[in-house]
């Protein structure tokens, strides 16, 4: 995966980077695998805006990611890697040798034609899901579960890893993306390897409408809104607003928002760096 930069034959092109897709091998998903998705615009059941800012964009269907990898001792074959309008990661398309079809998240260096199996027994090879108590100390790992059997949900966007540092009785110390070190239960399931498409962060829109075309309308800040409006509106002329804050009057730079005592605290072992 690579990126390409545009020539500025237009206002919109001449900051534009984006991917080259050199890595993606089909062009329309897995109809099995597909579901329709509504865009709820920021409006929730009764049609009010819960949601500033969203709503538009193009047409989207999502494709059931398998998170839990629980068909243990059955190998599956890539058949594909494709692209997911709904994350920034590209998705692998598994046959397994029972018949089934699925998808997961495509990590690094993974190629149509692959072997990949999930369980105890697998190996700690690319694109293998394993419990953390059998996962070699020192290895990159995603899709990491918080829970077992819960399904993944940490370091799942394109680029992301985390590292198994050691472990401590029935707990695994991993490093995560954000740089917390905490403890996960060890019987918990990660996947060996880096998420793919690791050139998405370089990545530049070019232009406005690009945000639209992902659904993100025009965000207003609050320091041109009225005192009504914003803590930070109003005054005569440019005001500079003050300290930083939210429309509910929290402040947005450095404020704690964590619960003190809040149940998994007892399982980090050192917060994110700043």
């Amino acid at each position: 995966m690579a990126v390409r930069k545009l020539k500025p034959t237009t206002p919109g092109q001449r900051h534009k980077i984006i991917g080259v897709f050199d890595d993606i091998t089909a062009s329309t998903p897995e109809k099995s695998l597909v579901v329709g998705k509504r865009i709820s615009g920021g409006r929730n059941n009764e049609g009010h805006r819960t949601m500033r800012y969203l709503g538009g964009g193009h047409k989207r269907k999502l494709r059931l990611i398998d998170f839990k990898r629980n068909k243990d001792g059955v190998p599956a074959t890539v058949k594909a890697i494709e692209y997911d309008p709904n994350r920034s990661a590209r998705i692998a398309l598994l046959y397994y040798v029972d018949g089934s079809k699925a998808y997961i998240i495509a990590p690094n260096g993974l190629q149509v034609g692959s072997i990949v199996v999930s369980g105890a027994e697998a190996t700690p090879d690319l694109g293998n899901a394993l419990p953390l108590s059998n996962i070699p100390v020192g290895t990159l790992i995603h899709n990491i579960e918080l829970r077992p059997g819960q399904g993944a949900k940490i370091a799942r966007s394109a680029g992301n890893f985390a590292q198994l540092t050691s472990r401590e009785g029935n707990y695994a110390i991993v490093k995560l993306p954000s740089g917390e070190t905490r403890k996960i239960l060890a019987a918990c399931k990660a996947t060996i390897g880096v998420v793919g498409n690791s050139d998405h962060a370089l990545e530049q829109s070019g232009k406005a409408g690009r945000s639209r075309w992902l659904g993100r309308r025009p965000h207003n800040r609050g320091v041109v809104m009225n005192p009504v409006d914003h803590p930070m509106g109003g005054g005569e002329g440019r005001q500079s607003g003050g300290h930083p804050r939210s429309r509910t009057g929290l402040y947005a730079k450095g404020l704690k928002t964590r619960a003190p005592k809040k149940q998994s605290s007892k399982y980090i072992i050192e917060r994110r760096k700043k």
